[in-house]
């Protein structure tokens, strides 16, 4: 567990500057290119996963704003991150993930090593600086490798990766995060500033309105959650997998929770009251889990915590990265800004899932209702258009925070927007945008 002088209370305003969170931050061009210089070249970015790059040769590719970097898998079964520009006249050498044993420009044919070494070039007797080979190299930056993510940074202004990542870096040991399998990915083009996500993903007001399906499974009331930041930007929400007790069905009427106990072998007649079965369901579930998971194909249950095998964990990573870590999978929820318009961004979700003993398909409450074979998934690419780009996400939670996104866009360029007024619970929205603010005014 993390020192306690180190979590901050993500419920108590007071521990907060109160900067404004001003309009223009989701439309200004200016603004977004001070995030550039200040901000995206300071901190860490995800490449992609640890299973794409099993042997030696195979790379990932990673575009970000007119950035673009390249990670491969090394004879000795190391990774490399390199910039994706040729050093001749800086044409990319690559544009996809695939598998190589050498770079080649396609504009003037220079050659370079998996280790980014330049291996050969035409005519080169023709240098007057004499043959550039043995002297030239792709320009390298930093990687590293977490939970079965490649990570890479941009510049050497960037703190450490275990100094980026802070408490992060062990709060889910205990998850065989490299294990994962995503049988899911997609990236959505949005009409909406990238912070849209972050800032959605710092709280859950929303749920009510947004996602009224989700009290019924996973209690959102604040005061039974647990909200968490830390000075690295980060932070957490941890709330129950059990239903909220604002809605207590009238007398016997049967609830989805009754179908959540029996699965694992608790009768839902053996509570006197719904807020019993709730409340005492809920903590008997960690013990049949327990006891029962591991035989069921859930070996990693036996590693988990009581915490970890019945509560939905929620993690930010700043700055516009989600995760959210059940029992049995693992959502990652990415933005990404458009190159040229602030008002535009990408969307990434994976959906990833623990693999499970003669299993072979598995459903997704992120995506929908449809099944979905446990392998790697290829990667899909939409256009939102409203929601009818993704067809394959109808039905799930995450289609109805996308599907509010451009109107919060539109609002928030309103003459009438000055600044959020926010709740209690909403304290790590401000804080996100207060740790943005200290990367963009030099003060990290």
């Amino acid at each position: 567990m993390m020192d306690a002088t180190t979590t901050m209370n993500g419920g108590d305003p007071t521990r907060l500057r109160g900067d404004p969170m001003s309009g223009e931050r989701y439309w200004s061009r200016e603004f977004a290119d001070r995030e550039w210089q200040c901000m995206w070249k300071k901190v860490w970015h995800i490449a992609g996963r640890e299973n794409e790059v099993p042997e030696t040769g195979d790379y990932l590719v990673h575009d970000f704003l007119h950035e673009s970097v390249i990670v491969a898998r090394q004879p000795d079964g190391s990774l490399r991150a390199f910039f994706n520009s040729c050093r001749h006249r800086g044409h990319r050498l690559t544009s996809q993930s695939s598998s190589i044993e050498a770079f080649t420009c396609p504009y003037h044919g220079w050659v370079f090593g998996i280790d980014g070494e330049l291996r050969n070039v035409p005519d080169a007797d023709n240098f007057p600086q004499g043959d550039p080979c043995g002297k030239l190299s792709l320009r390298e930056t930093r990687c590293a490798t977490w939970g079965g993510f490649v990570w890479y940074a941009m510049s050497d202004e960037a703190p450490s990766f275990e100094d980026f990542m802070g408490p992060v870096l062990h709060q889910y040991d205990s998850f065989p995060l490299e294990s994962l399998v995503r049988v899911f990915q997609i990236k959505i083009d949005l009409n909406t500033n990238w912070k849209f996500a972050p800032e959605n993903f710092s709280e859950s007001y929303h749920t009510r309105t947004a996602h009224p399906q989700v009290p019924a499974f996973c209690d959102q009331d604040y005061w039974n959650a647990r909200l968490e930041m830390f000075p690295e930007g980060h932070g957490r929400t941890i709330q129950p997998f059990r239903p909220s007790l604002r809605d207590s069905p009238e007398g016997s009427e049967p609830h989805v929770f009754d179908d959540v106990l029996r699965h694992w072998e608790i009768d839902p007649a053996h509570y006197r009251s719904f807020e019993e079965k709730v409340v005492e369901g809920w903590r008997d579930l960690a013990e049949a889990k327990r006891r029962l998971g591991p035989g069921r194909g859930s070996k990693h249950y036996a590693r988990l915590s009581d915490s970890e095998l019945t509560e939905s964990i929620h993690s930010t990573i700043f700055p516009n990265v989600a995760l959210t870590f059940g029992p049995d999978e693992v959502f990652l929820q990415r933005t990404e800004p458009h190159p040229h318009d602030p008002e535009k961004c990408t969307f990434d979700l994976w959906a990833m899932v623990f693999p499970v003993e003669g299993q072979t398909m598995t459903a997704t409450a992120m995506v929908g209702t449809e099944r979905l074979p446990i392998r790697e998934a290829e990667p899909i690419r939409r256009s939102f258009d409203g929601g009818r780009g993704v067809h394959e996400m109808h039905g799930g939670v995450v289609i109805q925070d996308l599907m509010l996104a451009e109107g919060q866009q539109r609002g928030i360029r309103s003459q009438a927007y000055e600044d959020a007024y926010l709740a209690g619970q909403e304290t790590r929205v401000r804080f996100f945008n207060e740790v943005l603010n200290d990367y963009l005014e030099g003060r990290r």
